[in-house]
C-alpha cells in the first residue's frame, strides 16, 4: 500500500510540473463545440492490482459530471472501498501497524456531490461531500452492524486536457475530514479515536472522457 501511495505522489508531481506552456495552450474558452459532459474515475483503482497488500482497498469509483460554465463544474461520484486501519493515521511507523488494526474491517459505499471551481487556466479547487453507508465486519468478514459516514474532501488540483480535449487528467492534493461517523462498534471506535478526523495530504489523480 505504501508503494502505491508513493507512486501516486510521484505521478501527481510529475504531471503538476510539466512545462506550463504546453498545458496552458490547450485551455481556451468554452465554445459551441465544447463537450460539457464527462465520465471518469480515479487512477487509485490501480492499487487493486496488488493482491499482496495488508490493507487491500478494493476501491472502485465512477464520476459523472457537467461543466455549467467555463469556471463551474458539478459532478456526482459513486465509490466504494474497504479498510482495516483508521483513515486518520498519517504516514509513518503507525501506518498499517499491527497494533492499530481494527478487529475486522469497514466497507463503505458512498455517493458524493462535487462542486469544482476553476481559478486560473487549469488550476481549480473542489469540495466533495460524500454520504457513505458503512458496514462493519468482523475478522471472519461477517457483518456486525451498519453506520453512516459524512466524508468531506477539500481539493486543489490542475486540469490537463488531452487528445483535442476529449480526455483529461487531474492531479490534485486534498484535505479530508470525517465530521460524522455513526454506530461504530466500541472496539473499532477505541482505535479510530486515537487519530484525528482530518487528514493531509491526500493525493489524487482523476481521469475522464468528455462527450
Amino acid at each position: 500500500m505504501k508503494q502505491k501511495i508513493s507512486l501516486l505522489f510521484t505521478l501527481f508531481y510529475t504531471i503538476l510540473f510539466l512545462p506550463t506552456s504546453s498545458l496552458f495552450a490547450q485551455n481556451t474558452a468554452i465554445d459551441s463545440t465544447f463537450k460539457r459532459c464527462f465520465i471518469g474515475s480515479s487512477l487509485f483503482m490501480l492499487s487493486n492490482l496488488d493482491t499482496k497488500q495488508k490493507n487491500p482497498p478494493q476501491f472502485y469509483q465512477l464520476n459523472l459530471g457537467y461543466r455549467i460554465t467555463e469556471k463551474d463544474v458539478v459532478s456526482i461520484e459513486f465509490k466504494t472501498w474497504k479498510y482495516a486501519w483508521s483513515l486518520g493515521i498519517p504516514f509513518g511507523d503507525s501506518f498499517e501497524a499491527s497494533g492499530e488494526k481494527f478487529p475486522g474491517s469497514i466497507r463503505t459505499f458512498g455517493i458524493a456531490l462535487v462542486y469544482q471551481r476553476f481559478l486560473w487556466k487549469g488550476l481549480y479547487t473542489a469540495v466533495h461531500a460524500m454520504n457513505g453507508s458503512q458496514t462493519y465486519l468482523d475478522i471472519n468478514n461477517k457483518k456486525i452492524q451498519k453506520g453512516y459516514q459524512l466524508f468531506m474532501s477539500y481539493r486543489l488540483g490542475y486540469h490537463v486536457p488531452l487528445f483535442k480535449k476529449r480526455f483529461f487528467i487531474e492531479p490534485s492534493v486534498a484535505i479530508t475530514h470525517r465530521p460524522i461517523d455513526t454506530n461504530m462498534p466500541a472496539n473499532f471506535k477505541t482505535l479510530d479515536e486515537k487519530w484525528p478526523k482530518t487528514f493531509f495530504p491526500e493525493p489524487g489523480l482523476h481521469f475522464g472522457y468528455r462527450f
